[in-house]
């Protein structure tokens, strides 16, 4: 099977990080507040927020200044199958 990419990881990252960029303009909070909130570093956030960089443990304590942990972790909670193979390897 070939495994196309539709979006690079570069992308998925800057489109995570505008996402939470918007939700920070739109709850009306600057980077500095944000930053300190969650236990951050400003150039960590302002980073982010240009490059889409940013750790794990970061994005988690941003997620939970935001209250978006839950949208955290919902991510791959139950996936589709992929195959049949992979169905009956589930089972084990």
């Amino acid at each position: 099977m070939i495994n196309i990419l539709l979006k690079t990881p570069s992308e998925i990252d800057l489109e995570l990080a505008e996402r939470i960029a918007g939700i920070r303009k739109r709850r009306k909070i600057t980077q500095a507040e944000l930053a300190k909130k969650a236990g951050v570093s400003l150039g960590s956030l302002r980073r982010f927020e240009q490059t889409g960089e940013i750790s794990l443990h970061s994005l988690t304590l941003l997620s939970i200044a935001l209250s978006l942990e839950d949208e955290l972790e919902a991510l791959f909670r139950q996936p589709e199958f992929l195959s049949i193979d992979e169905v009956i390897r589930g089972q084990d």
